[in-house]
This record gives structure tokens, sequence and C-alpha cells, in this order.
């Protein structure tokens, strides 16, 4: 650890200023996302998401994952640097490089340390493939870095678009950018020229998942030219099963019987009812929907993957 320090202006939390060893993380085999590299600058997050299945990864440190995941940010001042030094290894294939899959490298900390501009340059320095998950549209002031990596290689970006419910939304993501925000975020960074999307994730029986809501999000998502529209109902694995159900006690008492069901026998609603309370809140699996000729400013250089006609929908693997 370099140091730490209190900051009262971001909501009493405190910093730990720490030098990484290493910025690649390799995702283990067994896990069900699309993706084997990670780069995650920071470890907690100020989002304070009572539904977060990051929270456990604190524990690791020696924190909580209730209140100390929310209060208590790791920063690795030097994840730039060392990230470079790595993408430079002979043994490094480019392989695809996923960001904001832990914790999000653009919460408040971000605005302070601005780490994740030199890890775009990184990127961009290696031609490496990547992709971007975030709910903050903090996300837009690095959107010169963004279009320059995409001139290289394959880039993507995806917002977390939960609900656009005001009481919803206050409740279980207490400090997190407003939805709408970053909907326009979506937009922006379209026109821009990266490919955006939103995930509608967790669908949280009871509480986001009316069909109207829904509906809502992705007539949203799609006037803002999302090229992907997925999400997954909630799961809850180790302590944040505890968290959450805190949290619902106090937010929706009525709905704790319900979910008491749904998890009876693990982390997962089982797949029969998921996929029915997916189905009744109209879910679109995950769908792709291709506009070849909107990025065709990036380049034919590199390599592109072989796209759907325009228009077609695509089922693919859900990203958690």
């Amino acid at each position: 650890m370099v140091r730490r320090f209190d900051a009262p202006e971001a909501l009493e939390t405190r910093f730990y200023e720490v030098r990484a060893k290493s910025a690649l993380n390799r995702v283990p085999a067994k896990s069900r996302v699309p993706f084997e590299w990670t780069v995650n600058p920071y470890r907690g997050c100020s989002h304070a998401c009572h539904f977060c299945f990051a929270r456990p990864t604190h524990e690791f440190l020696g924190f909580d994952a209730g209140r100390d995941f929310d209060k208590e940010i790791v920063v690795k001042v030097n994840v730039p640097e060392v990230l470079r030094a790595e993408l430079a290894w002979p043994s490094w294939k480019r392989q695809h490089i996923a960001m904001g899959t832990n914790t999000d490298p653009y919460q408040w900390v971000e605005g302070r340390y601005k780490l994740m501009r030199g890890i775009w340059e990184a990127l961009r320095d290696a031609a490496n493939p990547c992709s971007i998950l975030t709910k903050s549209p903090l996300l837009l002031r690095d959107v010169d870095l963004m279009r320059e990596v995409a001139a290289r290689a394959e880039v993507s970006a995806c917002l977390s678009v939960p609900t656009l419910d005001e009481k919803a939304w206050r409740a279980s993501e207490p400090h997190t950018p407003h939805p709408r925000a970053r909907l326009e975020a979506v937009g922006e960074l379209n026109r821009a020229g990266v490919p955006t999307g939103i995930l509608i994730a967790p669908l949280m029986p009871g509480i986001n998942d009316a069909p109207e809501q829904i509906e809502r999000i992705i007539a949203l998502a799609t006037e803002a030219g999302a090229v992907s529209i997925g999400g997954q109902t909630l799961f809850l694995r180790g302590s944040v099963r505890e968290i959450f159900f805190d949290w619902l006690r106090s937010y929706r008492p009525d709905l704790v019987p319900r979910y008491e069901r749904l998890y009876a026998r693990g982390a997962y609603v089982p797949e029969r009812e998921r996929r029915a309370i997916e189905r009744a809140a109209g879910m679109p699996g995950f769908r792709k929907r291709y506009d070849p000729e909107r990025y065709e400013h990036r380049g034919s250089a590199r390599r592109r993957e072989p796209r759907p006609a325009r228009g077609e929908e695509v089922r693919q693997e859900r990203l958690f």
C-alpha cells in the first residue's frame, strides 16, 4: 500500500492506494462469462448497489462485503503502466479484455484518478480487442480514446440500466448516475462510432420486472441505437444473499416470502421459473442488431467478425 486517506467529500469513503504487481486477471475456466481476461483498476465500489455480485471479492482483502465494499476502495495507482508492460509480453496473443466485470471502473473515484485514460491508451497502442461495462456516463469523457482503439481493434461498450423507476433506482443503486443519463450516453457513444448496448440486469421479481418498465427501457435503448440488449434475473451468491435480503426486508417486506421460495435451492432461480419471469417481463434474452455501415470509419485493415444481416436478431450467451 502506498498511502491511505479519507475523503469526506466522497460520502466518508476511505481510499487505499496500492501498487499492483499485475493488471491482467485470468477468468476461471468454470466461469459462465464469455471472456478470459479482465482488468480492474479498483476494488470495492461506491455505487453501493445492494445486489452487486462482486461484493464477496472484498472479503479476500479482509474487508466485509457490506459497508466496507462501499466505503473502503482500493486504487491500483500504477495499473496503466503495468498493463502496458503486460500487453508487450511476447507470450501475449491479444486476447479480448473485458473491463467493468467486477467493480465499475467509472465509479466516483475515477473522476479523481483518471486511470481509465491510461488503460485505454495502453489498449490502443497494443491494438488489443476490448469491451467495457459500466453504470456511469463518465465513460463519455474517454470517447476520444475509445475511437482511437476502435480504429485498430474491436471495441464495444455496454451500459447497465436495470430500471427507469425513480424509487426502485434510488433504493437499489443509491450512488449510481441516473438511468436516463446512461441511456443518453448509449446514444452519444453510438453516434461517435463506438458500438454500445445495454444490459437490463439484474431483473428483480416484483421490483423492476413489470412488462411496461422493460418495454420502456428497450424503446429508449433502441432509440439510442443500442447494438445489443441483454439481461438476466438476479442471482445471490455467498454473502450477497444476506445483504440483499436485509435490504429487501426494509424496502419491500411483502416480497420476502416470494424471494425465500425463489432462492430456496441456492444462488439462482430454478431455470424453469427464471425463464417464466423473464418471458413475462418481456426480456429479449440477449439480442444484437447490426448496421455495418455505421462503423466503417474504423477502417477495414483489421479482422472483422461475420455479422448477421441488418435487423436480424441473434440469441447469444448471456453475459452474467
